[in-house]
């Protein structure tokens, strides 16, 4: 179905993987499609709990095949009808999001680790804000993401100074979920991925949203948000559940509904 990603549900979980080793999973039109055809089709599966975007060989993505590009290439156009989609999708989203950063996530594949909600990191993974390198700005989400995660001043240094940044300094700056090490990577992930999947998954599409909203919003209006989205989740299966499991002193078993 896929040619540049591979896409498959493992228990509770949508692997996404991004899929041309030989280019470091650098994106290219088919890539951009694909992706978003997939995160869309992951949302929208009832069996699917948790959502993960890791990359094939030594790459999580270098970002934009620069093949692509030639004189005529309007980044404006490129980022409007291909990125941007992917970007809004992923904070859309009703499931929780993992990009598990397995190597270099540089330019845009930086910013793709950055919109995940949370971000699994390999010991030998780094990242790199590559755009002033060849006189572009970071794009993608890069400048409302990363300054909201590590502060105004380290941001801007990360994007203008362009300086590779180790795995063990991006855990150091508040980047990374987990750093994993090579030898528990795969155990470490599955077990990430188990215990977000028993979670009530409705709970954190809207901690995920009040969370993003809250931005861009006053006091009073979160305020507001959090009376309506508790009022929803009051109401839930899960909330119903998490009750009733904490009166018989059980682990509640949570359906996401």
């Amino acid at each position: 179905m896929f040619e540049t990603i591979m896409y498959e549900v493992r228990k509770s979980a949508a692997w996404i993987t991004l899929n041309r080793p030989d280019k470091l999973n650098s994106f290219n039109a088919k890539m951009h499609a694909e992706l978003l055809n997939a995160l869309e089709k992951a949302d929208q599966d009832e069996h699917v709990r948790v959502i993960v975007i890791t990359g094939a060989g030594r790459a999580f993505s270098a970002g934009q095949d620069l093949g692509e590009a030639d004189d005529s290439i309007d980044y404006g156009e490129l980022l409007t009808n291909r990125y941007n989609p992917i970007i809004m999708k992923m904070a859309e989203s009703q499931k929780p999001i993992v990009a598990a950063v397995n190597g270099t996530a540089a330019g845009a594949g930086f910013s793709l680790a950055l919109a995940a909600d949370f971000r699994l990191v390999s010991e030998k993974a780094s990242f790199l804000n590559a755009f002033v390198h060849i006189g572009l700005v970071p794009d993608s989400g890069n400048t409302y993401y990363l300054p909201r995660m590590i502060g105004h001043a380290k941001a801007l240094e990360l994007m203008a100074l362009g300086e590779k940044v180790s795995a063990e300094q991006a855990d150091q700056l508040g980047l990374v979920t987990k750093l994993i090490t090579e030898d528990r990577w795969t155990h470490e992930v599955l077990e990430f991925l188990d215990k977000l999947a028993a979670m009530p998954t409705r709970a954190i599409a809207m901690i995920k949203s009040n969370v993003l909203k809250s931005w861009n919003a006053t006091l009073e209006e979160m305020l507001d948000l959090e009376a309506e989205t508790q009022r929803l989740a009051g109401q839930s299966k899960d909330h119903q559940e998490g009750v009733k499991a904490f009166m018989e002193k059980r682990t509640p078993v949570f359906q996401g509904k």
